[in-house]
């Protein structure tokens, strides 16, 4: 258990938009961590608002801007020394929950922020091997700290020192094969339209060759077949997103299709 200190030191912000399946887990895991949880919520149709308040968290409607900004958003609502930056579809397990509790207490002021490590759960087991290691920059001195990057593919930047920590940040990304391959397909057309507007090159080449490259790099290099059949889904999962990702890039690039998308 971690050392007691004064919650009103840390504060949560946790993007949201239709996780009621998840956004319990996500609160209750560091409700005793922080002083405040923000819950930016971009429009849920179902009862993640009513559930996040009932939790106690303090939810924001703010219309959806792209992963970078809205997490910027959520960061910008914090005006404590630590923030936590989460995803409605990720808890903190004790391990962690202890490594955050003893950073905010001891304060070092040589640490702008801590990097975890999340993994994902599928089919009800945890996948040890699978986009393993996935360290994520999450806990900052928000005054040090920007979220960067391209949509969907974010990261949190600080400007000093981090360090890791122990335990784990679950992530329950997608509750069956279907949600799976909805998810990645989207983030591949996503990550598509994100190279677009970056001037990336679109290449015949590389939609044969990345997502064959893409299911190797889990199944050979992250041996995510020792996760059993989750973990060949997976892989196969993140094949289809490189695809999806290339076939879109191609059909911007031919001039086919608008580059503009509803979220």
């Amino acid at each position: 258990m971690f050392k007691r200190y004064d919650p009103s030191v840390l504060s949560v912000a946790i993007i949201a938009c239709n996780n009621e399946a998840t956004i319990g887990r996500t609160i209750e895991s560091v409700r005793s961590l922080a002083g405040r949880v923000v819950v930016v919520d971009s429009g849920s149709k179902d009862r993640t608002v009513e559930l996040a308040s009932s939790l106690g968290a303090e939810v924001i409607h703010h219309d959806w801007e792209g992963h970078v900004r809205q997490k910027q958003f959520a960061l910008d609502q914090c005006d404590t020394p630590w923030v936590l930056s989460l995803d409605s579809d990720e808890s903190v397990d004790s391990q962690l929950a202890g490594e955050i509790g003893a950073v905010v207490s001891s304060d070092d002021p040589h640490i702008a922020g801590c990097e975890v490590n999340r993994r994902v759960w599928f089919a009800g087991r945890e996948l040890r091997y699978t986009w393993q290691p996935e360290w994520r920059m999450r806990l900052v001195r928000p005054q040090a700290a920007r979220w960067a990057g391209y949509d969907p593919h974010d990261r949190l930047d600080v400007s000093g020192p981090s360090r890791r920590l122990r335990g784990v940040l679950r992530h329950d990304a997608f509750a069956t094969v279907a949600e799976l391959l909805r998810k990645q397909i989207s983030h591949g057309v996503h990550a598509g339209e994100s190279y677009h507007k970056l001037g990336r090159r679109a290449s015949v080449l590389k939609l044969a060759i990345s997502p064959t490259a893409a299911i190797l790099k889990q199944i050979v290099l992250k041996s995510a077949w020792l996760d059993g059949w989750p973990g060949w889904a997976c892989a196969m999962g993140a094949g289809i997103s490189a695809a999806a990702k290339h076939m879109r890039l191609l059909e911007l690039a031919s001039g086919a299709a608008p580059a503009d998308r509803q979220p």
